[in-house]
């Protein structure tokens, strides 16, 4: 299973080359037929773009750790983001029958490494193409790209579905079937821009609200019902 490094490994994918174009950039103006000062004015705005990109794709992949709550009861959010929907529907990737789903929009200034929303084992996960229209647009959860996954918990089976979005075009995975994952661990993340939605049985008590501002691994989102 991944660690925090994992996502640093997705971000030196662009680094890599952004900071190799940044090096090679002067030798490659030398080509242009440009006076000195026009030389060095257009370099020196290179450099500047390059170096804020560099910036923001590092703070893009940025992987703070989170202290998950205590209480053994709480399902903690999956994502960093906005409360975007709260509803009860059919869950369309395994058949659990009717669920609560809770989806939370993730912008490209959110940090965007999913994480468990509780104690549970990778049963299957199922990617399906599709379309790329703005994560908030209502269609994006049936018609865009998405990867879902079933988590089987000592609760019951829940499910979670990364979804791309406008700008997001890449879901990656790090965890597997069969893959044992503690309430809170890192197992995938959406580049650029996304959705995540949380499918939980319906007698969990949601805890969040519409508009509500959440943080995977420590925002609680749902209880689980009390046993007995």
């Amino acid at each position: 299973m991944a660690s925090q490094p994992t996502a640093q490994k997705e971000m030196l994918r662009f680094v890599v080359p952004l900071s190799f174009a940044f090096v090679v950039s002067p030798f490659l103006m030398e080509a242009l037929p440009l006076s000195k000062s026009g030389y060095v004015v257009l370099l020196l705005v290179i450099w500047v773009l390059l170096a804020l990109v560099i910036v923001f794709v590092m703070y893009f992949f940025r992987d703070p750790e989170r202290a998950v709550p205590e209480d053994p009861a709480i399902i903690v959010s999956a994502a960093d983001g906005l409360v975007v929907g709260i509803d009860e529907m059919e869950e369309p990737d395994f058949h659990l029958g009717p669920m609560i789903r809770i989806a939370v929009f993730l912008s490209v200034f959110d940090v965007h490494v999913n994480r468990t929303p509780c104690d549970s084992t990778v049963k299957s996960t199922v990617y399906r193409a599709g379309k790329f229209l703005d994560a908030r647009h209502p269609q994006s959860s049936q018609l865009n790209e998405c990867r879902s996954w079933r988590l089987e918990t000592a609760r019951g089976d829940i499910a979670v579905r990364q979804i791309a979005g406008l700008i997001a075009r890449r879901i990656v995975a790090w965890a597997g079937e069969g893959s044992a994952l503690t309430r809170g661990q890192r197992f995938g993340m959406i580049r650029f821009g996304s959705r995540t939605e949380v499918f939980l049985p319906p007698d969990c008590r949601v805890l969040v609200k519409l508009g509500d501002r959440v943080q995977g691994a420590a925002t609680p989102i749902a209880r689980w019902p009390e046993i007995g």
